[in-house]
């Protein structure tokens, strides 16, 4: 089975569409996740068109508004490599850091990488919480990126320290209230953030609801965040 080629819809809902070359690793990606999903349990979405909504467009739509080039990346909780990989074939002038605390997720990504021959593509094998307190990562990102990690105010905790002053946190989320809204502004003023735009958007093939919330740096995050290991998703803020 092979991915649907819907460049027309790529075009009117995101004005973008992949070239030859990243038609070509769209495919590849695909049949590289099926293929290790028979002893990864790396997504529950196997069939070409879930695959091109719930993957490829799902990690697409909400950064292609950005130009990712000469910049630096992380995707948090990477898990099978979304939205990271997606983006990064996106972007091939990107830096992108994929991160994950499960090594065998990483493992993979690290072989699909050298398949791919994707060069903009660094892995690490850690949880945010410890990332965020390392000289090496905190305030070192101009985006990051994360994906059905936890709730929006753990997914600020992760994400904020991690970013240059001006970076970008980028959080996908499906539903989205106004109590939600008036919650994290508040988190993310304490983080060193401010909420800049929510953009909602419906998957172009079955109509789901997605929010995606863009957090902008405008201060340092507090020394204390992000909090020991485990303690953002037993405490949330």
């Amino acid at each position: 089975m092979n991915l649907p080629e819907l460049n027309q819809l790529w075009q009117e809902t995101t004005n973008w569409q992949p070239n030859q070359e990243q038609t070509l690793l769209f495919e590849q990606l695909y049949h590289k996740i099926i293929a290790a999903n028979k002893y990864l349990n790396l997504t529950r979405i196997t069939t070409p068109e879930e695959f091109w909504e719930k993957n490829l467009w799902d990690s697409l739509a909400p950064v292609l508004s950005y130009d990712f080039s000469y910049k630096t990346i992380i995707d948090i909780g990477t898990g099978g490599g979304f939205p990271g990989v997606p983006s990064a074939i996106a972007f091939p002038l990107g830096q992108f850091f994929l991160m994950d605390s499960t090594t065998k997720k990483i493992n993979f990504i690290n072989e699909l990488v050298k398949e791919l021959n994707l060069k903009n593509i660094k892995t690490l094998v850690d949880r945010a919480e410890n990332i965020g307190q390392s000289k090496s990562y905190r305030s070192q990102f101009d985006f990051a990126l994360i994906r059905a990690v936890a709730q929006t105010s753990i997914c600020l905790e992760y994400t904020l320290p991690l970013l240059k002053k001006d970076g970008i946190a980028i959080l996908y989320r499906g539903n989205w209230t106004t109590e939600e809204e008036n919650h994290n502004k508040k988190i993310a003023q304490k983080l060193g953030g401010q909420i800049e735009n929510i953009i909602k958007k419906s998957t172009p093939l079955n109509n789901h609801n997605r929010h995606c919330i863009y957090v902008r740096k405008i201060d340092n995050s507090p020394k204390e965040y992000p909090r020991q290991v485990g303690k953002p998703v037993k405490q949330p803020l």
